[in-house]
């Protein structure tokens, strides 16, 4: 197996991780109750998805 015979400088191995940090997770308000939720997803809270009762929670029940 082939070594590298010189080390990478810190400003090549920089540029090489600029690409590995995350991106905050998007989030939207539910229609329905105004929390906070995840896109595409059930709100947690109320249980509603595109204006239909998904799931029971406490507070709908």
């Amino acid at each position: 197996m082939p070594n590298p015979k010189r080390r990478h400088s810190r400003a090549r191995r920089d540029r090489r991780r600029t690409h590995d940090s995350l991106d905050a997770m998007s989030s939207s308000n539910c229609p329905n109750c105004g929390a906070v939720k995840m896109p595409h997803r059930v709100c947690p809270s109320c249980g509603f998805y595109r204006g239909k009762q998904a799931l029971r929670t406490q507070q709908t029940v």
